[in-house]
């Protein structure tokens, strides 16, 4: 094997020019139907989850106290100078394959398999673990109105559950409700990308409602005091409180911002990409950390950190709306939760499936799942592999296991599309981009380096399932992937 064969690269202008000629003889195309209200939606349906609820409390009270609005800055900064790589790509580029593809333009196929490969983590863990989310919110949900669902029906068999009033422990047999929300989401994608588009923004409407009705209700009860120290003193520990507890809480609360680089992965189904993605990413980004930031301020205003120590789920909301009238608004928050994990499962597994569709367009993954469906126009053969293996993850994997192999992914993901736009403003500094990334390489540099930090700041055992997982990725390409690529076979791969 010749080392250049791992460093090859697939042309940019074939690929502009292959997305440019439409429909041809190898079948139907993804159809273009998102504009960048769409695409804008897409970013705060994936963004904005349970994740506002649940992470705000525990990061204020265990790290950063009232400056866990600093950690949502910092964390959204980090964001915003990937999201600025990502938009010029996404102008250059309007493909679907995300970081994937602009890593195959510029850095080689090798490197484009890895990070392709972990998209596919990325997407599948983070689907599964929102899911499983999902499933506990549901049950609380249900009981509010007298409905107890069966618990050893919505766990994994290898969660103790508690105990039963006999003292017998309660073991899962399959998380029921994780399974079956992901069937759901997956039917819709099949369905068409008009009909996602239109379930996502009813999903984000009625979350949104709920959200800016907390803080628009919970503003006027905002005690000043709760937000004296603002950094609280750190503890004599690295990360508990002071700026290292600021610098930590950013590291935990960027698992909420885990997903928007999706909106790049929907390239190929927007009217205008060039012009629509730079605005459905950055736009989507602005929008989530303002209102992370909001919440965050009047959560911590409304009780004092202290409170949430320890408190994880709903807990933080529900001891900040005993400070208010309004403490019967909770069941108006789990459905938000419910709405919005909804939405987020369904974009999540939106960018695996287009991730794989062009893997598989360029030969590294079997042609089959680059088959798009002749009436719905969708990968739906991908939709289909992804909906299987994501309900097995969900139904019967505890996502604590997996949680938060899905960060690494990204932030991952973020860093080499950082390294790839200076790569490319090397390679190719005429190359036509309808959005260029602001004061390159410091952008870009910063990008790398908050998105590094963080990704060292995660524990060593997520390392070690990244490894092995590429590991595994290594076999598949080495043993089929290289021999098959378009690239080796002079075009002919991943022709359906």
């Amino acid at each position: 094997m010749k080392l250049a064969e791992l460093f090859r690269t697939k042309s940019i202008f074939k690929l502009q020019r292959e997305l440019t000629e439409g429909s041809s003889a190898h079948g139907p195309t993804l159809k273009r139907h998102l504009g960048p209200l769409n695409l804008i939606l897409f970013g705060i349906g994936v963004v904005i989850g349970a994740g506002i609820f649940s992470v705000t409390g525990p990061a204020a009270g265990n790290h950063a106290g009232p400056a866990v609005l600093l950690s949502f800055m910092i964390a959204g900064l980090g964001c915003a100078f990937a999201g600025l790589c990502y938009a010029e790509f996404a102008s250059m580029i309007p493909a679907s394959g995300s970081a994937y593809t602009y890593a195959y333009t510029t850095m080689g196929e090798f490197l484009a398999w890895i990070i392709g490969w972990d998209l596919v983590l990325e997407y599948a863990v983070g689907a599964a673990t929102v899911a499983a989310s999902w499933s506990s919110y549901l049950l609380k949900f249900l009981t509010q109105f007298g409905i107890h669902f069966p618990i050893a029906l919505a766990g994994s068999p290898f969660q103790n559950l508690g105990t039963y009033p006999d003292g017998t422990p309660v073991h899962g047999i399959v998380n029921l409700p994780a399974v079956l929300i992901v069937m759901a989401m997956s039917l819709v994608l099949i369905r068409g990308i008009r009909e996602s588009a239109a379930f996502n923004a009813v999903m984000v409407a009625l979350k949104l409602i709920v959200v800016v009705t907390l803080i628009g209700l919970g503003w006027s009860y905002i005690n000043p005091a709760n937000h004296q120290p603002f950094i609280p003193p750190n503890t004599g520990t690295f990360g508990s409180f002071g700026w290292s507890g600021v610098l930590q809480a950013a590291g935990i609360v960027f698992f909420a911002y885990i997903g928007f680089d999706a909106v790049s992965t929907a390239a190929q189904e927007s009217r205008n990409p060039r012009r629509d993605l730079p605005i459905g990413i950055l736009g989507s980004l602005v929008i989530c950390t303002l209102l992370y930031c909001l919440f965050a301020w009047v959560l911590t205003g409304l009780a004092n950190y202290k409170d949430f120590v320890g408190w994880d789920g709903l807990a933080p909301v529900s001891i900040a709306l005993q400070h208010t009238p309004y403490q019967k608004l909770l069941p108006l928050v789990e459905l938000a939760i419910l709405c919005g994990y909804s939405s987020v499962i369904m974009i999540l597994l939106l960018g695996q499936s287009r991730v794989f569709y062009s893997m598989s367009k360029d030969g590294l993954l079997p042609a089959v799942f680059s088959e798009v469906h002749p009436k719905f126009r969708t990968p739906w053969k991908s939709n289909i592999l992804f909906a299987v293996l994501v309900s097995l993850l969900a139904g019967f994997v505890p996502s604590s296991v997996v949680g938060e192999m899905c960060s690494i992914g990204t932030l991952l993901a973020f860093v080499v599309v950082c390294v790839a736009v200076m790569v490319l403003r090397h390679t190719m500094p005429d190359a036509p981009r309808g959005f260029r990334t602001p004061l390159v390489p410091i952008v870009p540099i910063a990008g790398i380096l908050i998105c590094g930090l963080m990704m060292y700041s995660l524990p060593a055992d997520t390392w070690l399932r990244l490894i092995v997982w590429l590991i595994l990725g290594f076999f598949i390409y080495f043993g089929y992937s290289r021999w098959n690529s378009s690239l080796a076979t002079g075009g002919k791969a991943g022709q359906s």
